[in-house]
């Protein structure tokens, strides 16, 4: 129905069951007790990060390398062969685009909303939030993104940013949308001053209970009475806890832990589903659900629907609990999912292949580098002088002085230095095969990384390039829907900050299009009902906006332009003109819209309206003249030669006919019929011998006897009132001219 409006409430008898519906403490520690549970898959992932990021050899390794006299060596390839997909996504990277989901929806609100989705888009950090993501799902299976409304009025009203994934613990048995999740919770520490400015309420117990309750008299604690009876009762509530005190107090650091826990509930409901596809829960509160029930126009439904409800609790003392503070009932921390095994469910991605050959690459080269400055001694018991120590050192010098004792040379002792170069070699192409099988494991080629290695051909290039995008393809399909999960958030947050505002949305055409304002919310009235409604109701069409990915990037732009500028070259020279400002339109110069807009007013280019409009007037004109002409071959064909009662029949009726002629000209000019009229009235009038309708009749044209009336003009004074009475006036006449002439 058009009427109908959405019930805002959460639910008949919500209110009711206000209090069954919030998170108990058992209930929060049987979720606490689950994370616990779940595959210890943070250790891997921290360590797969510290490979990316560089940090290769912890201390036991260092140890164990300087115990023998290898010297440390790094060679840090993970981090810059994931980078080049990361790159990817910078080069391809492309905006949201809001589009009208049922060829009826309005057009103008889908690009009033684009215009919105794109300026939060870059003013609320979206872009940056989606890469930092992409970084951590494809080097260790899992990014989260937090879209959310601002708390600080004086910073833009939305918020994107990524999230570690150590803060966020979620229902593992849930789906990897997390549609069905039961709970989601984000741990984070604070000082105990931030969380008493977010809950004033609570402010003394989230001082003494950060404390470990010091300075606190517990004299005054009574359970019969008294204002402190809520902290007896949380102190209390601590002593049976199961969960360690370390996970949610640092009394050392003055730093408490706040856990962010949105769950759901479930619920049996009534439910109205409309013919244009909308459902709104059924409320008996409102008229226009009762009457739409009553009249039989739609049908209440009974289904089991979720509701998203948000808890803060610090250790076993909530804070707060309360409904989602946002319309669209899901969950406002988007998974950004690299790879999961298939057992656990625990997420991976392309760092954990590559440790292996990584550390292969870091002992290669810590070897060979030992190895090349590594000297063997073969020698005779005796045969230097001086103790071990010196002599191991003193060896190891490129400008060694080695004593030997001649007594024992002369005795048939043996001193020998010797260096393995053919084993350096073997090493050398070692590590040459762990660099190339590095990217191999990762599917990325090192073309992909624009290096060409063993091509001979650019289309072999290409191909290997190809290869690496076919196996990046799940990953950034990933990333993909990701993204548009984030898109769809922020649009839901937009619309609910723009139901039942007026507001005006200027839309630039950047040139190529017309510029146009768009006014959503417009109140409006229905002629024919007398019904109050809003014109382009933002809140219509929530349901029916879709979110595509249109890429923007610069090199995308570039191929754009290449391929319009060999598409503009090859096209008929009429074409040229009508190409030229979108070719324009794809170049990075300054003002460019300026100059597209120049041209197309130079160019006198028209758009497919206008074109079609001024094909559709050259039409008529065309007929209305092939009319006349035709008719006055017919009168020149039928006319006779008449006598006196006939001339005077014609006379008058001339005489009215010019007349309403001229009434009708009049009528002409006031409502812009000129084009149409003109030719007619000067047909009609030429006939009688008239070349204008100010001057005299012709000589020779009508008989004698015809005197034709003249009207100044403008001085009918039907004509400025209402010109369809002189029109039709001119029309009369014309016809008494033609039953005149057939007479």
């Amino acid at each position: 129905m058009e009427t109908m409006v959405e019930s805002k409430s959460s639910g008949f008898g919500s209110n009711d069951l206000q209090a069954d519906a919030e998170l108990s403490l058992s209930e929060f520690t049987t979720f606490l007790q689950e994370i616990r549970d779940q595959p210890a898959w943070r250790a891997k992932a921290d360590r797969e990060m510290d490979y990316c990021d560089g940090n290769q050899l912890d201390s036991e390794i260092l140890a164990r390398m300087s115990e023998i006299g290898i010297p440390p060596a790094v060679e840090p390839l993970m981090g810059p062969t994931i980078d080049a997909v990361l790159g990817l996504e910078v080069k391809n990277r492309g905006d949201w685009k809001v589009l009208p989901d049922a060829q009826n929806d309005a057009e103008d609100v889908a690009d009033a909303l684009n215009y919105k989705l794109h300026q939060a888009e870059a003013r609320s950090g979206a872009d940056v939030a989606c890469s930092e993501a992409l970084s951590a799902q494809i080097k260790v299976g899992i990014g989260w993104v937090y879209v959310g409304k601002e708390s600080d009025p004086f910073l833009y009203p939305y918020k994107v940013e990524d999230v570690h994934r150590n803060e966020i613990f979620w229902d593992w048995f849930a789906k990897p949308d997390l549609a069905n999740a039961r709970y989601l919770i984000r741990r984070k520490w604070f000082d105990r001053s931030i969380p008493k400015l977010m809950f004033p309420d609570h402010a003394e117990l989230i001082e003494y209970a950060g404390s470990g309750w010091l300075g606190l008299d517990h004299t005054t604690l009574t359970v019969d009475g008294g204002t402190s009876t809520g902290l007896y009762v949380a102190e209390d509530q601590e002593r049976g806890w199961s969960i360690e005190e370390q996970e949610w107090r640092d009394m050392g650091r003055n730093r408490v832990c706040l856990f962010e826990v949105w769950y759901r509930r479930w619920d049996r409901v009534t439910v109205l589903k409309s013919p244009d596809g909308r459902v709104v829960e059924y409320d008996k509160r409102n008229a226009a659900h009762v009457a739409a029930v009553a009249g039989g126009m739609l049908q209440p439904e009974l289904a089991i629907v979720a509701r998203v409800r948000l808890a803060w609790w610090m250790g076993p003392h909530k804070l707060s609990d309360t409904p989602s503070p946002y319309r669209h009932n899901r969950f406002p921390y988007v998974p950004f999912w690299g790879k999961r095994e298939d057992r656990t469910g625990a997420p991976f991605a392309l760092a954990r292949g590559m440790i292996y050959l990584q550390d292969q690459i870091n002992a290669l080269h810590s070897k060979s580098q030992w190895m090349m400055s590594a000297r063997r001694v073969v020698r005779t018991k005796g045969a230097v002088i001086g103790p071990d120590e010196l002599f191991r050192q003193e060896v190891a010098r490129p400008d060694a002085d080695i004593v030997l004792d001649a007594k024992a040379m002369r005795e048939g002792g043996i001193f020998k230095v010797e260096t393995d170069l053919q084993l350096t070699q073997q090493q050398f192409q070692r590590l040459h095969d762990s660099r190339e099988g590095l990217r191999r494991v990762g599917g990325i080629y090192s073309e992909f990384q624009g290096q060409n290695a063993n091509t001979t051909s650019g289309v072999q290039f290409n191909s290997q390039v190809e290869q690496s995008n076919q196996s990046l393809a799940d990953i950034l399909d990933n990333f993909k829907t990701a993204r548009t999960a984030v898109g769809e958030l922020l649009l839901s947050l937009i619309i609910e900050d723009s139901i039942g505002r007026q507001e005006s949305v200027f839309i630039n055409g950047k040139g190529i299009r017309p510029d146009k304002t768009v006014v959503i919310n417009e109140p409006a009235l229905d002629d024919e009902t007398g019904v109050r409604y809003l014109n382009n109701d933002i809140e219509r069409v929530k349901l029916k906006v879709a979110v595509d990915n249109v890429p923007s990037a610069v090199t995308f732009k570039q191929q754009q332009l290449s391929s319009m500028a060999e598409a503009f070259k090859s096209a008929p020279p009429q074409f040229q003109p009508i190409m030229l400002p979108y070719l324009l339109s794809l170049m990075d110069i300054p003002d460019r819209e300026d100059m597209v807009r120049a041209i197309k007013e130079v160019g006198d280019s028209a758009s497919p309206e206008q074109v079609k409009k001024l094909i559709d007037q050259a039409v008529e004109q065309a007929l209305i003249k092939a009319r006349h002409e035709l008719e006055m071959a017919k009168i020149k064909q039928q006319q006779p030669v008449v006598d006196a009662q006939v001339r005077k029949l014609i006379s008058e009726a001339v005489n009215k006919g010019v007349e309403g002629m001229f009434s009708a000209t009049q009528a002409a000019n006031q409502i812009a019929l000129m084009p149409t009229v003109a030719p007619v009235a000067d047909q009609m009038l030429r006939s009688v011998g008239m070349h204008d309708y100010d001057q005299p009749p012709i000589v020779g044209g009508v008989p004698a006897s015809v005197e034709p009336v003249a009207l100044p003009r403008n001085t009918d004074p039907l004509t400025p009132t209402n010109p369809a009475v002189g029109l039709d006036r001119g029309i009369k006449g014309g016809q008494q001219l033609q039953g005149a002439i057939s007479k």
